[in-house]
């Protein structure tokens, strides 16, 4: 990691300040060759966390006035000597500075590979580099929560107060198997076997909290499904804010399904309206039920929408069926309206169950929190620190196997050393989410989704 390098660090696209981030053992002479300063001292004769007004030419000939950011080694985000050029945003400008530090010697970044840089210079572990794109992609403030916690180290930290824990038991057991003639004290297999207990009970809630992490994160699948005349429609454009679906007072208009992307409080819904659900000889609305039915079914959420102003009939009673097994929010609809329907009957059916007028929006706020409750999501604090993502998820589930697979093996007596094959497989399983040991094509793939530039 000798060479420097050099990458845009700000959005492709014309802003007031746009900046050309340098790393590397010559980052700094470098910038010397492409920056004049103000007061004529060079970059090289400046101390770390230092800022100088000055000129970015390329040659003789100046591209733009610019602010130089100086940090030294190992005091900066890489761990290395790092220059940041903030000159104005225009796209040409910017390009034309980034051509001039990579004539004089820096090579293009690649994706991620600042952050990269980071890792590999112990400035920050694997968890924490993963939460550096978190926070750029969050969409909401929980999800931004359980990135800066990550960021600061939370994550890790739980994760090491387990990996501690079985580093410790299976040293006990090592020492105890390989120095007999020791005076070590004897291995208490019911006392192990209850704390490897409370460390699978530990591993188990962060697995659990990183699935409910993940809906903060990406967001969750979700239809509004009904029968016609419901207020689908009307619930659709209230969440997403604008008319994204057509609303009359014709039973049948949406015949398609029609896809938006709204945040409900911290959750993005995946959100989509569909046909009303009922039975018809229609041909086309034929298929236009049939793809709801099929939408309903492969949906992580269901948000089932019933008409407080008329009473059950058979197709809702059919939909209340049909939405039993599911992860389901039932909406009644038309609060503002004298209420003739049986909600005890969709009470008995459906866990959550909440009242609102989608045309007044009131109820919103409800409805939000129904589904916080449904999905998980209200029970979880960003700041304990939470899994990101599924290889973190799959690191945690890998350990819990091998720590239940070694109280299996206490439980039926097999040998000490036999335990402790299973407790290093798990304490590997954690090594490999912070990335002490992991492997370089695990490495690549989390920096694989980082943009240029970070």
């Amino acid at each position: 990691m000798s060479d420097t390098i050099a990458a845009i660090a700000t959005p492709q696209a014309a802003g007031g300040i746009g900046i050309v981030r340098i790393s590397g053992d010559s980052a700094v002479e470098i910038s010397d060759k492409v920056f004049k300063a103000m007061n004529q001292i060079p970059l090289t004769q400046s101390n770390g966390y230092t800022a100088h007004l000055g000129f970015v030419s390329d040659g003789e000939e100046k591209i733009d006035q610019a602010i130089a950011l100086v940090f030294k080694a190992p005091k900066s985000y890489t761990g290395e000597d790092v220059v940041e050029l903030s000159c104005h945003g225009g796209l040409y400008v910017m390009k034309r500075v980034l051509r001039a530090v990579l004539a004089n010697g820096a090579r293009m970044a690649e994706p991620g590979e600042f952050t990269r840089r980071a890792f590999e210079n112990g400035k920050i572990d694997l968890t924490q580099a993963e939460a550096v794109m978190d926070m750029i992609s969050a969409n909401g403030e929980q999800a931004a929560r359980a990135a800066m916690t990550a960021m600061e180290g939370k994550l890790a930290g739980r994760i090491n107060r387990v990996k501690d824990q079985l580093t410790g038991y299976a040293a006990h057991l090592a020492a105890w198997a390989d120095y007999p003639e020791e005076d070590l004290i004897p291995v208490d297999t019911e006392n192990l076997s209850i704390q490897l207990g409370e460390c699978a009970m530990q591993l188990r809630r962060m697995i659990a909290e990183g699935d409910a992490g993940k809906i903060i994160r990406d967001g969750v699948d979700t239809v509004i499904v009904g029968k016609p005349n419901v207020g689908k429609s009307t619930l659709m454009n209230c969440l997403s804010g604008c008319e994204r679906s057509i609303v009359t007072h014709i039973a049948g208009t949406t015949r398609d399904i029609v896809e938006e992307k709204v945040l409900l409080g911290d959750i993005i819904l995946k959100l989509a309206d569909t046909a009303g659900i009922h039975e018809t000889l229609d041909p086309v609305e034929c298929i236009g039920v049939a793809r709801a039915k099929s939408r309903m079914n492969s949906a992580s959420l269901v948000i089932a929408v019933f008409d407080n102003s008329l009473p059950l009939d058979e197709d809702d009673r059919k939909l209340i069926e049909e939405i039993k097994s599911l992860s389901c929010v039932a909406v009644i609809n038309k609060n503002d309206m004298e209420s003739r329907l049986d909600v005890d009957a969709i009470r008995h059916a459906v866990l959550k169950v909440v009242t609102i007028s989608a045309k007044e929006e009131n109820g919103i706020e409800e409805l939000g929190n129904a589904v916080a409750e449904v999905l998980g999501t209200a029970s979880i604090n960003p700041a304990d620190g939470i899994l990101s993502g599924e290889r973190q998820i799959e690191c945690c589930k890998n350990c819990l196997k091998m720590v239940e697979e070694a109280r299996e093996a206490l439980a039926i007596g097999m040998t000490l050393d036999a335990v402790n094959v299973s407790l290093d497989c798990a304490i590997n399983s954690l090594l490999e989410l912070t990335g002490e040991r992991a492997t370089d094509v695990v490495t690549d793939a989390v920096f694989h989704r980082f943009c240029v530039g970070k």
